[in-house]
């Protein structure tokens, strides 16, 4: 399971999870829907209680990975599978053009 905190103008939006099934999940931060409810990161997932839910990465999501030339030195730097939409997400979406950015959350597995 890999999972992201997903940023609205530096303020913590919510988590998107990829969960070990490939199934994607998005929830909104309690604090960011009680004062934030009308900033929503896209127009098919308003701010919600609900989690939203996917079979593959949500197009928004998919919107804000490199394409062409960028893709292609992203991939060959970081020894990405272009294949793996969450890894090129994760890598290369903390610094991304406009008001969302994604940043990997580590999740140390050692118990």
């Amino acid at each position: 399971m890999r999972q992201a905190i997903v940023k609205y103008s530096n303020e913590l939006a919510g988590i998107l999870t990829e969960g070990d099934n490939g199934e994607y999940f998005f929830a909104y931060d309690e604090q960011y829907i009680i004062h934030s409810p009308n900033q929503f990161i896209t127009f098919q997932m308003p701010v919600s209680r609900q989690i939203y839910r996917s079979k593959r990465l949500f197009p928004f999501f998919e919107g804000l990975i490199p394409e062409g030339w960028l893709l292609n030195i992203a991939i060959e730097s970081w020894k990405l599978n272009k294949n793996d939409r969450m890894g090129l997400l994760l890598a290369c979406c903390q610094n991304a053009i406009g008001a969302v950015s994604v940043h990997p959350i580590n999740v140390n597995t050692d118990e």
